[in-house]
C-alpha cells in the first residue's frame, strides 16, 4: 500500500514523528523556563534567629570592711602593752611623805614607779610617779629636796609638792617639769588639806584634775629597758633565787621586801617588819625592786643624794636577783642599768620601786 494518502504524509511518517518530538521538547523547555521563573520569585527561607540574651549586670568591685587593729603600745613606765592612745597624757610625780603620821598614804599602791630617798632625821620620803593608773587622790605631799630635780627631770610632766626652801624650789623650777606647788593660785582647786592627819602631813592632790589642767604636756619617755614578759626579765632568767631583801637608809628607815610567788610580786614591810599598806588597804608591792647604792652628802643639814654618776646596783624580778651597774650622765637622762658584760638589764613588765640606798647604809638579801 502506498505510504501517501490524499497527497499528505501520514502520522507515521518520519517527518511527522520529528515534528511531534520537537513540539514536546519545546513544551518541556517552556515548562522548565516557567518553573525557573516561579522559583526565582519565591523568597529564600529565613535564617533561624538566636534568642535574645539578657545584658549581664556588672558585679561591683569588692571593698573590704575589715580594719586592721592598731598595734598595742608600750606603757613607758611599766613596759606593759596598752591600747594605742590610752596613755596620751603626762606623768605626774609627787613628793610623798613617809613620816609615821603620814601613813597610810593615798594612791601609793597605784604608782607606776616609786623612788625612796633619805631625808633628815634618818627618815625617807618617796617620789611617786603616776601615769598608767591615776587615782582620784594622792598624798600627803611634802616639800622638795635638792636631789629631786635629778630624779624627776627625765620624766618631764608635772611635779606636785608642798613647797620647800627657796633654793630647792628654784632648782626644781629650773627644770623642764611643770611645778604644781601647794599655796599657788593655780593649785587652789586641786590641792587641799585633808582630815587624814595633822598638818603638815595632810596636803592632798586631786590627781586627775591636776592632769586635766595641763593636757598639753606630753607623755613621758621610756625610763627602763623591759623584757617582753616576766619570764624573760634579766633577773628571772639569769638571777640567783632569793626570798627577801633588807636595807638600811638611816636610823628610822629599815624597810624590807619578801617574795610572794602567789602574786608574783615583792611585798613591802616597814621598819620593824609590819606590812606596809596604802590607805586603800592594799599591801604595797612591786614587780621589780631596783637597789641603787648612792653617795649621800649632808649639805647644810640636808642629806643630798648624788644622782649624777655611777655605782653598784641590784635588780630583783621574779623571785631572783642579779648584780648590775647604774649610771646617769646628766639631769635629763634616766638611770641606765647594765650587767657585768655591759648589756642592758631588762625589767619585767609592771611596777618598779627604786631604792636609793646610801653607800653608808646597807643592803642584804637571803
Amino acid at each position: 500500500m502506498s505510504a501517501l494518502r490524499h497527497g499528505r504524509p501520514t502520522d507515521r511518517s518520519p517527518r511527522a514523528r520529528r515534528g511531534g518530538a520537537s513540539r514536546r521538547l519545546l513544551a518541556l523547555a517552556a515548562l522548565a523556563t516557567a518553573s525557573g521563573l516561579l522559583a526565582g520569585c519565591t523568597a529564600p527561607a529565613a535564617e533561624p534567629v538566636a534568642a535574645a540574651q539578657p545584658t549581664p549586670t556588672p558585679t561591683p568591685e569588692y571593698v573590704s570592711t575589715y580594719v586592721e587593729p592598731a598595734a598595742p603600745e608600750l606603757a613607758p613606765l611599766t613596759g606593759e602593752l596598752v591600747e594605742p592612745g590610752s596613755l596620751a597624757r603626762s606623768a605626774l610625780a609627787a613628793k610623798i611623805d613617809n613620816h609615821p603620821l603620814a601613813r597610810p598614804q593615798l594612791g601609793l599602791d597605784a604608782a607606776d614607779v616609786v623612788f625612796e630617798e633619805l631625808v633628815e632625821g634618818g627618815l625617807t620620803r618617796y617620789v611617786g610617779v603616776w601615769h598608767s593608773d591615776v587615782p582620784a587622790e594622792i598624798g600627803p605631799i611634802r616639800s622638795i629636796r635638792p636631789m629631786d630635780p635629778d630624779i624627776i627631770s627625765p620624766l618631764g610632766g608635772i611635779v606636785a609638792y608642798s613647797g620647800g626652801q627657796q633654793r630647792f624650789v628654784d632648782l626644781m623650777r629650773a627644770t623642764r617639769v611643770y611645778n604644781a606647788i601647794h599655796g599657788q593660785a593655780d593649785t587652789d582647786s586641786v590641792m587641799f588639806r585633808g582630815s587624814n592627819a595633822p598638818a603638815p602631813h595632810n596636803v592632798i592632790v586631786r590627781a586627775p584634775e591636776l592632769l586635766a589642767q595641763h593636757a598639753d604636756i606630753a607623755a613621758p619617755a621610756q625610763q627602763f629597758s623591759f623584757a617582753a614578759d616576766a619570764a624573760s626579765a634579766t633577773a628571772a632568767k639569769d638571777g640567783q633565787p632569793i626570798t627577801s631583801m633588807a636595807m638600811t637608809f638611816g636610823s628610822l628607815a629599815t624597810p624590807s621586801w619578801s617574795w610572794d610567788a602567789a602574786s608574783a610580786t615583792w611585798l613591802r614591810s616597814m621598819t620593824g617588819g609590819a606590812p606596809d599598806t596604802a590607805a586603800s588597804g592594799a599591801r604595797l608591792s612591786a614587780v621589780n625592786v631596783v637597789v641603787m647604792r648612792v653617795p649621800v652628802q649632808v649639805i647644810q643639814d640636808i642629806p643630798t643624794t648624788q644622782m649624777i654618776g655611777s655605782g653598784e646596783a641590784w635588780v630583783s624580778s621574779g623571785g631572783k636577783i642579779v648584780p648590775a651597774t647604774w649610771s646617769k650622765p646628766d639631769q635629763n637622762t634616766p638611770p641606765r642599768l647594765v650587767d657585768a658584760q655591759g648589756v642592758a638589764v631588762r625589767l619585767a613588765p609592771g611596777t618598779t620601786w627604786v631604792e636609793l640606798v646610801p653607800t653608808a647604809g646597807s643592803f642584804s638579801f637571803q
